[in-house]
């Protein structure tokens, strides 16, 4: 299983956790990092093509690059108006282009990922494919979209028919795939090869993904100071990166117990960068401190940020979490699961419809769907988690125990608020 491999490894570290004397971070290395600075949401070349764009305007190339920078701004303070935005300009260009059109299915398609309107992005897809142009390019997005959608048998063909092992972009889903089927030892290897290959193209966009990628892979095998390392590199090209600073945040409060610094870092970066689920890490750090005022406060801002009819479904998955754990609106709770199975029918979304059911006293439908759409196909620790609660409500006790021992090595990835509901199982 997924994490059996690191399991003496992860319980030496929980260990040294426990005696507080686990430290891989230094405060000198990321101070400068978080420095906050006004964040440039406009530039000469994008107010150059802005301009051309008309209401009645046919600009084709205006919408493609004014797209471009509004999905560069999204990136750098998380607001969903510039995703939106470059969904208007693309979805435009779409209708107006006479030649290049894949490449703008494309684009919108990716824009749709990154909205969670993965069946959308599929239609952008197929459609892409069809007009027949770089058409490794429509095979790795279709890749792409069939992993998001739980599609692992359509997305293994689009795998193998771009193989090419000196390429960036089929490494990185090569090391994708070898996640899914939980050998992380083979997912490291092949990211570290597509690292490589980013760093031959001296591309900062493919050594920044790379570098946040790979640090997440480390976080996950317990080799957290790999993990924090490149989280550094990466804030080293990009210094107002939010997801690296998150990661280094995450270290200093799962691995080091530091939750004082793990706020202080995150409070830096929300000041900036508006993405909803920062304020849940907030939360759950203010909350294992006993700061219940705050993780409140944070909350609460979350709740408020995702009234916004712009997020579509993108925060589903994480309002069901909210819906079990902090309000009991179970019922709700399955509401809205059954909502995320239609849109994307993962063993992740299957997990949130089973243990909504769980927490509504509906053990056997929990139980069945744990059976027909779960068991053998993810090694997600919160996933794991979720099932072995089922399998206790249900009396199969090997099967706790057997998740129990494999949870204990996830402990670092799940957080220490989790530790406690582990040993309790």
């Amino acid at each position: 299983m997924r994490y059996i491999f690191t399991l003496l490894t992860v319980f030496s570290l929980v260990s040294c956790q426990m005696g507080g004397e686990a430290t891989v971070t230094n405060s000198e290395d990321y101070n400068e990092f978080l420095i906050n600075k006004p964040l440039k949401t406009d530039s000469k070349y994008f107010n150059l093509w802005n301009s051309k764009i008309k209401p009645d305007s046919i600009q084709l190339m205006s919408f493609g690059i004014v797209a471009g920078e509004y999905n560069d701004f999204f990136q750098k303070t998380g607001d969903i108006q510039y995703l939106k935005k470059a969904e208007q300009a693309l979805e435009k260009a779409v209708d107006i282009a006479a030649i290049g059109r894949a490449g703008y299915y494309r684009a919108l398609a990716r824009n749709y990922i990154s909205q969670h309107r993965f069946k959308d992005a599929l239609r952008m897809a197929n459609a892409a494919r069809k007009r027949g142009s770089d058409i490794t390019d429509s095979q790795r997005l279709l890749f792409d979209i069939q992993m998001e959608l739980g599609n692992y048998k359509d997305a293994e063909k689009y795998l193998d028919s771009t193989k090419n092992m000196s390429d960036f972009g089929y490494l990185i889903r090569l090391a994708k795939w070898n996640d899914y089927k939980g050998d992380l030892d083979t997912t490291i290897r092949f990211m570290e090869k597509a690292m490589m290959e980013a760093e031959k193209t001296n591309s900062n966009e493919l050594k920044l993904w790379s570098y946040t990628n790979l640090a997440d892979y480390y976080g996950h095998a317990g080799k957290v100071k790999d993990s924090y390392r490149y989280y550094l590199k990466a804030l080293k090209l990009d210094p107002g990166n939010a997801y690296a600073k998150k990661g280094i945040a995450w270290i200093v409060f799962s691995y080091e117990k530091n939750p004082e610094e793990a706020l202080r870092i995150l409070d830096s970066v929300t000041k900036n960068y508006k993405s909803p689920d920062y304020y849940l890490v907030k939360a759950e750090i203010a909350e294992f401190m006993g700061n219940d005022i705050e993780s409140l406060s944070n909350l609460d801002l979350y709740f408020k940020m995702v009234q916004n009819s712009d997020y579509g479904d993108m925060y589903n998955a994480y309002n069901v979490n909210l819906y079990i754990d902090k309000t009991q609106q179970y019922k709700k709770a399955i509401q809205l699961s059954k909502k995320e199975v239609a849109n994307r029918p993962t063993p992740e979304s299957y997990s949130l419809l089973a243990y909504s059911y769980l927490k509504n006293g509906e053990t056997e439908k929990a139980r069945n769907i744990v059976e027909l759409h779960i068991e053998g196909k993810t090694f997600e620790p919160n996933i794991l988690y979720r099932n072995a609660e089922i399998y206790k409500a249900t009396g199969e006790k090997e099967k706790v125990l057997l998740l129990k021992e494999e949870l204990m090595g996830a402990i670092y990835e799940l957080g220490p608020s989790m530790e406690d509901k582990i040993v309790h199982l």
